[in-house]
């Protein structure tokens, strides 16, 4: 009788629990001390996440701003890769534990009762290695080893088969690469130099002279107190007018302009919109101290601090910077937007410091391509259905539809990108296209680059929004970059900015 033969797969199973079996038999039946208490401590503290939490923490304290940036997408691919591990990896195919007390008693720990593999432990030490690495090289390099000991600590103390463990591994890196793709890791230290064709020469103020201050003590939680105190011991000659929530800010800013060399503006974004306004009309340079919620612009410019903006003036570096014109009169500095974009950046921007950009990012664009009613528009010769319509001043530096930032004020152009959900499955497909990184590849994802862009609601007046206000509602929206208008006191790369 022919004795049947095994299909190459059961065979390839066969084999590989054998190895596995044996390979764990080795560490399990060593005996070295090496094995014991540093083994069993590594693991516990690898409990919970408590050991890359901590390293998170002291790159975030001590580290440079990749290693800071490092912290947040480690965590972030940690976080992750843990909802990976749990609620889908390990329940696809059950596999026992190593037998209990198969090491020795000294090594021995708590053994979960989930699923051994995939090891979560060593699935979380690789997403936080490798999302850390994605900023930072160097620094992932360093995390590697650890991260190494850690997956061998599941097996040295029998939580974990050798199999657990490697599988763990590919778990956790390829979630955190598959992160990284989806939101590109900053390049920030790679900013382009600051063009000489846009420097605008200022003189010196490093008491302040000629400066007026335009700020609300109460906006951004009490930063425009701090940024009042700072004002009067570094500038003393500078004039600050404060306001209250209910007085006529662009009034104020009119009368300040007729008195100011440099029109100074301490508020968010929508307030320094309206003061920008103000400078392009009198000819007047315009300082910027971060005073809002978010401070886009500010930061754009390199002035994220208040210390750097006040650097600026006493050293007299300024350059010119482009704004957006709407039909011809409203200014705009940042973004203008229809449909979702607002209540997008409103969600990823209230979940990022606590989950990172990356994961906010995904779970802002499933609410919001879940619960916005499309706009039906037209543009450039073409019908769509949008439920996003995005226009920033210069080009934003990320793909997809999540932009996070520029590099340059001065490009001469307006990016706009647009989702068109008029087919079949729409959301379905931007959703599965962005979990891939394919986004821009979409055909249903429209990016422009163009001096000027018209857009047209087909259905009666919509609102556009833009720099965090809520805006007009419009039936046409004619959009124009005006090209190195704005003269803003900014730190330039040859001028050192301060800690």
């Amino acid at each position: 009788m022919a004795r049947s033969v095994a299909p190459p797969s059961a065979r390839l199973r066969t084999w590989f629990s054998a190895t596995d079996h044996a390979l764990f038999d080795a560490v399990a039946h060593s005996d070295n001390p090496v094995l014991d208490e540093p083994m069993r401590r590594l693991t516990r503290s690898a409990d919970h996440s408590k050991l890359w939490m901590g390293v998170a923490a002291a790159l975030w304290v001590f580290g440079s701003r990749s290693a800071r940036r490092g912290a947040v997408r480690g965590m972030a691919s940690l976080a992750a890769t843990s909802l990976v591990t749990n609620q889908g990896a390990k329940r696809l195919r059950w596999r026992s534990r190593p037998i209990a007390g198969s090491v020795p008693r000294a090594r021995i720990v708590r053994t979960p009762t989930s699923s051994s593999m995939p090891s979560g432990h060593s699935a979380s030490a690789a997403a936080f290695a490798v999302g850390v690495a994605a900023e930072n090289r160097a620094l992932g390099l360093a995390l590697a080893p650890l991260a190494g000991l850690v997956g061998m600590s599941r097996v040295a103390t029998g939580a974990h088969y050798p199999g657990d463990v490697a599988v763990g591994f590919g778990i956790g890196a390829a979630v955190a690469l598959g992160l990284a793709r989806m939101h590109p890791t900053d390049e920030e230290d790679r900013r382009p130099p600051t063009p000489e064709s846009t420097r605008v020469p200022v003189p010196p103020r490093p008491d302040g002279e000629g400066v007026v201050l335009v700020v609300n003590p109460a906006s951004g939680g009490g930063t425009g107190e701090r940024i009042i105190d700072k004002v009067r011991r570094s500038l003393p000659a500078a004039e600050i007018v404060t306001i209250g929530s209910d007085d006529d800010v662009e009034a104020i800013l009119r009368s300040a302009a007729d008195r100011a060399d440099v029109i100074a503006i301490g508020g968010g974004d929508g307030s320094v919109a309206t003061a920008a306004a103000i400078a392009l009309a009198t000819d007047t340079p315009l300082a910027v101290f971060p005073g809002g919620t978010f401070n886009h612009f500010a930061r754009d410019i390199g002035c994220p601090t208040i210390a750097e903006t006040i650097s600026a003036i006493e050293r007299g570096t300024a350059a010119y910077v482009d704004v957006i014109r709407l039909n011809g009169s409203t200014v705009i500095i940042n973004t203008a937007s229809i449909g979702a974009y607002p209540r997008f950046v409103r969600t990823r921007e209230r979940l990022e410091h606590t989950i990172g950009k990356p994961l906010a990012s995904v779970y802002a664009t499933l609410s919001t391509v879940r619960r916005e009613r499309p706009v039906r528009i037209s543009f450039n010769g073409t019908t769509a259905r949008t439920s996003l319509l995005f226009v920033g001043n210069s080009q934003y530096r990320s793909g997809g539809f999540a932009p996070t930032q520029r590099f340059t004020l001065d490009d001469g152009l307006l990016d706009v990108r647009v989702i068109d959900v008029n087919h079949r499955f729409a959301t379905t497909r931007i959703l599965a296209a962005l979990a891939v990184g394919r986004i821009e590849r979409s055909a249903l994802y429209h990016r422009f680059e163009v001096p000027e862009f018209t857009v047209t609601s087909l259905d009666g007046q919509t609102l556009v929004a833009h720099d965090g206000e809520v805006g007009d509602y419009l039936r046409t929206a004619h959009f124009e970059i005006v090209s190195r208008s704005l003269a803003v006191y900014r730190p330039l790369p040859d001028s050192p900015t301060p800690d």
